[in-house]
């Protein structure tokens, strides 16, 4: 059987020229009475697959509700390795992980999202060595951090919550080096964007010997730094021609570091992109260009291997699927996801929004827990270029909700903010996603709603500034209104972007909806973004652009790489439901048609036209143009309204207009609108039925 995961796990800090994986199957017993001992051998009656989570069908336990386990498996060191470290690395294990080599205990780590190692060359024997491992996984989760993994007793929030991933659920692996090594590497632009920061980290005896060599891939120089008494050298490595990255050229360097001691060498690779992103005002910007994020939510599960991929080319498909659906960021939701992920987001130019998971509820505790997880998550994906957002927490979510109306909680967000800040000064912070700001850089809400009427009238008054909140539904008959700050963090004046958006219960509803609450949110301009909810299905949650098998769902002709293009057509229409945008008496009518151009110079073109049956796709041709209907729009300015005449087709009742911009034999944009000439439905008759012509 083929190992599972067999790639190296953390291309950010990557030892793959010498290492093993520990991926694959290994004893297992459960241990639903908490009676078993690392020393005694018996019980280990069946065999799981690491790393996928022992309620995974992948896992071959499929086991739910267990709260704690053991896994064992043997190991051998190879040859080559001697007189070197040997140091055994985890991924991630949820929640409670004792490990013990040999009989020896060597580690004890807390928190299921945060990777960790340690040093068990003392433990070692001869030949063959003994690895044990136990876990404990709560099933009452509401003080540890667990994301949308479901918990009993039951979150608030049980109802967008999904089968837990308990256990070893990413890779676990050995890799050699001596006892004077490198722990960190820590590359970043340097400001002017014109060579690469560098911050190592050396630990191990006789450091005032040590010296660190650096080398960036085809730059014909090599950089040497000394490593101070604090075992940290810092240093700048100058680039010959700067390139910067970018979603449009994701160019990547690649730092060749050698550690030189009285212990021998030891080498890492590590790699960064040059890039800036910048808060000016109300506006992003990448690399001193504006930036609109066009994102989607991504929470980063799948039908058989819950919260891990089930092999590295699902983690690089989910980033592909959204890039096609014409998406420039991902919102990783509520989870420190596999490195392997953040790797696949640089080399491809697809944005991220990165965030960990939050508590159940609040307490000195679940705060603490939460806070634990900002340095690791710093540390080990700081060097990615795609991650220019970084989240905290998330509606509240581990706050118990009345975050306005208690300090505690008010110093629990800014305390969290002030921590990732002090770490990472170079990113926008945001720091309750979608509800109530305490200190953020961004100024985010999530704003849901089945009427397109109140859905655009209420993203015009916060875009406006004629209000400062918004509806949130928390139960059938059960409405609150979340304010968009606390007082004295500042109301206007920062990046405003709608984070989590969507509705509908069918395919055919969601994709209505993506189409005209999109296009409401590029009527303004002063916006900074969206992020649409959610790429693909999980579970009881239909509310993806694909379902959970990442296959493509009826979105009833709605093509969301249109939605999300960066030119659009924005129509002046409030439209009635899904199939009937458009209710009009006579097969004539007008529409006015803006142009929304998110590109670096003004665009112009002429309007075309062409009809097809209601929920149709979009035709190869744009159509015939409209005369005298030439459209226009400078970068980030939203076009005057065109008014465009049309007719339904001879016999038809209804019909989908669609509508392009096209400019010298090119389409630059498309949108469409479902017309209706039954202005109202009689009894009996479906207000969604196909179109007769």
């Amino acid at each position: 059987m083929p190992t599972p995961r067999p790639e190296y796990p953390h291309p950010h800090f990557d030892r793959s020229h010498s290492w093993a994986s520990l991926n694959g199957t290994w004893d297992f017993r459960a241990d639903p009475s908490g009676h078993h001992t690392a020393d005694s051998a018996d019980g280990y009656d069946q065999r799981i697959t690491v790393p996928f989570a022992w309620e995974t069908p992948a896992s071959g336990i499929a086991a739910h509700w267990l709260q704690t386990a053991w896994y064992r498996r043997t190991f051998t060191v190879p040859a080559t390795w001697r007189w070197q470290r040997v140091i055994l690395h985890f991924g991630a294990v949820h929640h409670e992980a004792a490990v013990w080599v040999n009989g020896i205990e060597v580690a004890r780590h807390e928190g299921g999202y945060t990777p960790f190692s340690t040093d068990v060359t003392d433990a070692l024997g001869d030949e063959e060595q003994e690895l044990v491992v136990r876990v404990h996984a709560p099933a009452d989760k509401l003080e540890i951090v667990h994301g949308k993994q479901r918990s009993m007793p039951r979150d608030d929030y049980d109802g967008v919550c999904f089968t837990p991933s308990s256990g070893i659920w990413q890779s676990v692996w050995l890799t050699p080096r001596p006892v004077t090594h490198l722990a960190a590497l820590r590359l970043r632009p340097t400001p002017d964007l014109a060579g690469i920061s560098v911050e190592a980290e050396v630990r191990g005896p006789d450091l005032d010997t040590a010296q660190l060599n650096l080398r960036v891939r085809a730059e014909d120089r090599t950089v040497t730094l000394n490593v101070g008494p604090d075992g940290r050298a810092h240093g700048e490595l100058p680039l010959e021609a700067p390139r910067l990255w970018s979603p449009e050229d994701p160019h990547l360097y690649y730092v060749d570091a050698e550690l030189i001691s009285a212990h021998g060498s030891d080498r890492v690779t590590g790699y960064t992109g040059l890039r800036s992103v910048t808060v000016d005002g109300e506006t992003l910007h990448l690399n001193g260009r504006r930036l609109f994020v066009r994102g989607v939510l991504d929470q980063g599960y799948w039908p058989d291997t819950g919260m891990t991929a089930p092999d590295d080319a699902a983690l690089r498909g989910d980033l592909e699927i959204a890039a096609d659906a014409g998406y420039n960021l991902v919102r990783k939701h509520l989870k420190l996801e596999d490195p392997r992920y953040i790797h696949h987001a640089d080399t491809l130019g697809m944005l991220l929004w990165a965030e960990p998971a939050s508590p159940g509820r609040f307490s000195p505790a679940s705060t603490a827990r939460f806070a634990q997880q900002i340095e690791p998550m710093v540390e080990r994906d700081g060097n990615s270029p795609a991650i220019v957002i970084w989240g905290l927490y998330n509606e509240e979510w581990g706050l118990d909700w009345d975050v306005p109306g208690d300090a505690a909680k008010q110093r629990a967000v800014a305390d969290a903010y002030d921590r990732l800040k002090a770490l990472d000064p170079t990113r926008p912070v945001v720091d309750n996603s979608g509800w109530t700001h305490v200190r953020t850089d961004l100024l985010d809400w999530h704003y849901y709603d089945e009427s397109a009427a109140s859905w655009a009238s209420t993203v015009a008054g916060l875009l406006s500034g004629q209000r400062d909140d918004f509806p949130v539904r928390l139960g059938p008959d059960y409405v609150v209104h979340k304010k968009l700050a606390v007082p004295g963090q500042p109301l206007r004046g920062l990046p405003n972007l709608n984070s989590e958006y969507g509705g509908g219960f069918t395919g055919l509803e969601r994709a209505w909806h993506l189409r005209w609450q999109t296009q409401e949110l590029r009527r303004h301009d002063r916006l900074a973004g969206y992020v649409y909810t959610e790429l693909y299905d999980i579970e009881h949650e239909s509310a993806g652009l694909l379902d959970f098998h990442r296959r493509v769902k009826d979105l009833a002709g709605v093509d969301p790489a249109q939605v999300n293009a960066p030119t659009t057509l924005v129509l002046d229409v409030t439209p009635v439901a899904p199939g009937r945008d458009l209710l009009t008496g006579t097969g004539e009518f007008t529409v006015d048609v803006r142009v929304s151009h998110h590109g670096t110079s003004p665009v112009e073109g002429v309007l075309h036209t062409t009809w097809t049956p209601v929920y149709a796709p979009t035709p190869p041709s744009p159509g015939a143009p409209v005369p005298g209907c030439r459209a226009e729009a400078k970068p980030y300015v939203l076009g005057e309204p065109v008014t465009v005449p049309a007719a339904l087709p001879e016999g038809w009742a209804s019909g989908r207009l669609h509508l392009a911009l096209v400019a010298e034999g090119t389409v630059l944009a498309r949108t469409a609108l479902d017309v209706d000439t039954r202005t109202a439905p009689r009894i009996g008759d479906d207000p969604l039925a196909r179109p007769l012509g």
